[in-house]
């Protein structure tokens, strides 16, 4: 089968995937992932795959070992990381059932292990650009050419969870001019840099945030609504992952193998 280049970090709903999947029990300086990892095949390329939130979701946001999966992903042979994850709205062009390709974040979380770094050596690894340029560009272009409803860019707001925003919260994230709000897409990234790993999410939005409500056409979305949504966004995203899966190369992104250069003190 080969070693796989290409890992998926697994959000809500979205927990199987690849044919015929040889899991991997792997421990890391940073103790276990969120569970084994699969290694199996999908569009018939080799690929590695984990559920963020373990495989009976019992992980909260807070509590998953973000650093453990992605020490494992790279241990495996991953150099390229797609990582959908279930959002909501914060602007009302921003419409459910949207994906967002983001290209930024704001990080209000607390207390995560967000570095590989704890000393004696120190590093100062850059976040001007923490997604994959090659990365995200390859994600939209297979979103349009599938008639995919995408946003090229956007910042993601990650909140600590596993409650949600308050009101005034959500309203001041809209104010500020972000797009999307979630409670993984931080620190999954910034780790990956530090790894060297070409990381991209896709925001799958499935409500407007509770900020918007009030606004001019939208109104609060249902349970079943959401569910819907789900199921949609995921049959959607596996058809943009079986287009964009085979277009990756079994080489590193220049943009991510070089995130150490000059860090190093």
């Amino acid at each position: 089968m080969g070693h796989p280049h290409i890992g998926i970090i697994g959000g809500s709903g979205f927990y199987s995937l690849l044919d015929d999947p040889t899991y991997l029990d792997i421990d890391t300086p940073f103790g276990r992932p969120s569970a084994p990892i699969a290694v199996g095949t999908f569009s018939g390329i080799p690929v590695a795959f984990v559920p963020r939130h373990g495989v009976n979701h019992e992980f909260p946001p807070h509590a998953i070992n973000y650093r453990a999966n992605m020490w494992a992903l790279k241990e495996v042979g991953v150099m390229w990381v797609i990582a959908p994850c279930a959002s909501g709205s914060l602007q009302a062009h921003v419409r459910i059932g949207d994906f967002v390709v983001c290209d930024q974040y704001v990080d209000r979380t607390s207390g995560r292990s967000d570095t590989f770094f704890d000393g004696p050596e120190v590093i100062h690894v850059s976040g001007a650009d923490p997604y994959s340029p090659r990365l995200r560009a390859s994600l939209v272009e297979s979103c349009r050419a599938l008639d995919i409803s995408v946003h090229d860019g956007g910042t993601v707001v990650v909140i600590q969870g596993p409650r949600f925003s308050t009101r005034a919260e959500s309203k001041w994230f809209t104010q500020m001019g972000w797009d999307v709000i979630n409670m993984t897409a931080y620190p999954e990234v910034h780790l990956a840099r530090e790894q060297g790993l070409a990381y991209a999410n896709i925001c799958l939005v499935t409500d407007y945030d509770v900020g918007l409500e009030g606004s001019p056409d939208i109104t609060p979305v249902t349970l079943d609504e959401i569910a819907a949504t789900f199921a949609r966004n995921n049959e959607q995203m596996r058809a943009v992952l079986a287009d964009v899966i085979p277009k990756l190369p079994p080489t590193p992104d220049p943009h991510a193998a070089n995130a150490l250069e000059g860090a190093r003190i």
